[in-house]
């Protein structure tokens, strides 16, 4: 008996730790989407601040459409004077991130699989007597993604790019330049088997 009221106890002390947990996590959604800058549709998922980083408290102006999906270990980094606009039925997997110093854009229905990287920058470095990666200094240029694309997992878009509507960037690649509407890119590793 007093085995079964222990459990219960622990059951509701357990549960009333949950919902606070809960409800401090909504207070802090509903103050992060109440700021001027930032436009969210309701039905995103997940509803958590704190995938949302910015600079020193600051974060630029984020607008994210109907029906965005972002799995777990995401992140989106939006600096001040920065710009973010992601369409509607946007899918990003598992510890995909997005870095934008500048802008970027999304078209709607784009999927992204696990692990890809968005980075509209790039840091300056400075040739003197040695070369120099200056930790505070960028160079930028936005990227914009079309509708209806397919980026594969651990892809890597770089500052300047273009990716074009309905395009599919395989697995994998490093995308440093344009890529042209209804493209497939595909990284062509050379593997080397070797038998013993």
């Amino acid at each position: 008996m007093l085995t079964r009221l222990k459990n219960n106890f622990a059951k509701k002390i357990i549960a009333l730790i949950e919902n606070n947990e809960k409800r401090k996590k909504q207070e802090k959604w509903n103050v992060f989407i109440s700021r001027s800058n930032v436009s969210i549709h309701t039905s995103f998922s997940p509803k958590n601040a704190e995938i949302f980083k910015g600079e020193n408290n600051q974060l630029g102006n984020i607008s994210i459409g109907e029906n965005f999906l972002m799995r777990e270990y995401g992140s989106i980094l939006v600096f001040p004077n920065a710009s973010l606009q992601i369409g509607s039925g946007v899918f990003f997997n598992n510890h995909c991130s997005i870095n934008c110093l500048d802008k970027i854009e999304i078209g709607d229905d784009t999927i992204f699989g696990e692990g890809v990287r968005l980075y509209d920058h790039n840091h300056v470095i400075s040739k003197s007597e040695n070369l120099v990666v200056e930790k505070d200094e960028y160079t930028r240029k936005p990227i914009k993604i079309g509708k209806n694309c397919w980026i594969g997992s651990n892809a890597v878009i770089l500052k300047g790019v273009t990716i074009g509507d309905n395009s599919v960037i395989g697995a994998g690649c490093v995308i440093h330049q344009s890529v042209p509407s209804n493209t497939i890119i595909k990284n062509n590793q050379n593997l080397i088997s070797e038998s013993l």
